[in-house]
């Protein structure tokens, strides 16, 4: 089974895409892969990353967030800004439980093993995921370990309320993506259910944590953070950078060396579970 742009209804009923592809054979491990911030799933490298492991014999899931920016017919880039401008925590979270509820439509999952792959603030968002009773295990790449230090602060959180919106811009795109104050909002309304140091603690399961040591986005002291909370191992990536040496677009056949030696140390925990 090899699906590609299928639509699952998200968070807020909105719909939105998602991949899913099972290796050759009989298996038993499925990989759900969380894009991060200003991300989605075709996003760099993804796609090799998705090849990697489907070769490997380990089904691959990838969607991309209801409210990222994108729509279902142009699901690269952010042409629907305003759908940025209402994403939340909460919506994300809602959204792995909505795309689980769909592979569960696509294939029996009473025998698998899923294993939530989170990078960045997809990392955050599968440790709050974890406790699903279908998550057997937790790998997050470069993640983040709190939210509320991610908000303005002082006088900016003081305007951000005022204007009723804050302005980021995508040094790539050159976008000016916008978050509505309902994005804080909806963090202090939801404070222990998106507290990660909270559900981290709380885990039972396994996990790893992997950060590159040049990254220049996510402190590297938040993996670490993670793995004394979990108790998963934490693993630095030396000469790596936030995405692992991936860009985007990204054109090459063969995924960057620290993105593949990521892959590599994430099969071989996957495989010993």
């Amino acid at each position: 089974m090899n699906l590609v742009n299928q639509i699952y209804v998200g968070a807020n009923g909105r719909h939105s895409l998602v991949d899913f592809q099972e290796p050759v054979g009989n298996y038993q491990d499925i990989i759900l892969f969380i894009h991060g911030f200003k991300g989605y799933k075709d996003w760099g490298a993804w796609n090799l990353v998705q090849d990697y492991f489907v070769s490997s014999g380990i089904a691959f899931c990838k969607f991309n967030m209801s409210h990222n920016g994108g729509t279902v017919d142009q699901p690269i880039d952010f042409p629907d800004l305003e759908a940025f401008a209402k994403n939340c925590y909460s919506y994300e979270l809602e959204d792995v439980n909505h795309v689980l509820n769909w592979l569960s439509s696509k294939v029996d999952l009473s025998s698998k093993k899923i294993h939530l792959v989170g990078h960045s603030r997809g990392g955050g968002i599968a440790v709050l995921a974890s406790s699903h009773p279908q998550v057997t295990s937790l790998i997050t790449w470069a993640s983040i370990s709190n939210i509320e230090q991610r908000f303005p602060k002082g006088e900016e959180l003081d305007q951000w309320r005022e204007n009723g919106f804050y302005t980021v811009v995508n040094n790539r795109t050159k976008q000016k993506m916008k978050h509505y104050f309902s994005f804080y909002e909806d963090w202090s309304t939801n404070k222990h259910k998106l507290n990660i140091e909270e559900q981290a603690k709380s885990l039972s399961i396994p996990a790893l944590h992997i950060h590159g040591e040049k990254d220049e986005t996510v402190n590297l002291s938040e993996s670490d953070s993670l793995s004394a909370w979990t108790g998963g191992s934490l693993i630095i990536i030396s000469d790596a950078n936030h995405t692992f040496n991936t860009f985007q677009p990204y054109n090459e056949e063969q995924m960057p060396n620290k993105l593949n030696e990521i892959c590599n140390l994430t099969y071989q925990f996957i495989s010993k579970i």
